[in-house]
């Protein structure tokens, strides 16, 4: 008798049953698909619904394979940032460095436009000015207090003309060439400057000390009524300068003054104006006088 393993299914009337129901769900199932196919064709809106619930029973899974996939991306992207983080901080300290560094080009352009923009309102306030150089160099370590710009005669410059930064006095022309000039700072100990007191008609001359600094001294002698702090600017007496350019700050007072800090300081200048003497009546007037104060005396010598 052959095992039961090896029994065809005619032998059991519940394995034909069995294989019967497999064929006909097989057949039912086809004929339900290529109804639904021939329904989506004909009229796609009709399985809408259908499409609709079956995402509805789908978003769970797949938001659970997201968030799997996610987790996974996050920590391939940790591990590879921690393996790649020298890199990454040498390169952005490379970027700060550079970006300092322009950061403080810009800082520096954004100055020289200032000075530049004063320059041309200053030069707007009062007649033209004969030039507008850069200031080349000056003095620092002589007894002496000169400096040097790069306009001379052939741009009109000539002796005597005043030198205006934007923040005030610098000095005036002592010498000319075609190209350049020598001016005689307010710090030299040549140098005299009628002054006043900003706020009021004190009246003063503004001194060089050679030493980078200004002795203010007092044309009316007495009660001393300066103060720390106070601002001098020009007076427009000599006819060198036309008054009310900032000249100095007072900062430590004397009997007959005091001593006074420049405010247009010529290390820190880069750019000047040249402007043409206030009053040249006036100033030709005072050479002839000091011309025959000079002849006078050598004849009663």
């Amino acid at each position: 008798m052959a095992p039961p393993s090896s029994r065809r299914s005619g032998f059991s009337r519940k394995q034909q049953y069995s294989v019967f129901t497999g064929y006909l769900l097989a057949t039912l199932g086809a004929l339900l698909g290529l109804a639904l196919l021939a329904l989506s064709l004909w009229q796609p809106g009709a399985l809408q619904p259908l499409r609709s619930g079956a995402s509805e029973v789908v978003a769970p899974a797949g938001e659970a394979t997201a968030t799997v996939r996610a987790g996974r991306n996050n920590a391939a992207d940790s591990i590879a940032g921690y393996w790649n983080a020298a890199s990454q901080n040498a390169a952005l300290r490379r970027e700060v460095e550079v970006a300092r560094i322009r950061l403080a080009e810009a800082e520096a352009v954004e100055a020289e436009n200032r000075r530049l923009k004063a320059l041309l309102g200053l030069s707007t306030e009062e007649a033209a000015p004969i030039a507008t150089t850069r200031l080349v160099g000056s003095s620092s370590s002589s007894a002496r207090r000169f400096a040097y710009i790069g306009v001379g005669a052939s741009e009109g410059v000539e002796i005597g003309m005043p030198v205006h930064s934007e923040r005030g006095v610098i000095g005036r022309v002592l010498e000319t060439a075609r190209s350049s000039s020598r001016i005689l700072l307010l710090t030299d100990t040549e140098s005299v400057l009628p002054v006043r007191r900003a706020s009021d008609q004190t009246v003063a001359f503004a001194e060089g000390r050679g030493d980078g600094l200004l002795r203010i001294r007092l044309i009316n002698l007495g009660l001393n009524p300066l103060e720390v702090g106070d601002v001098f600017v020009t007076s427009g007496a000599g006819g060198y300068y036309r008054p009310g350019v900032a000249v100095a700050v007072l900062s430590e007072l004397t009997p007959d003054g005091g001593i006074a800090q420049l405010i247009a300081e010529p290390s820190a200048t880069n750019y000047v104006n040249v402007e043409p003497i206030y009053e040249p009546l006036a100033v030709d007037a005072s050479e002839v006088r000091a011309r025959d104060e000079l002849t006078d005396a050598e004849l009663e010598d």
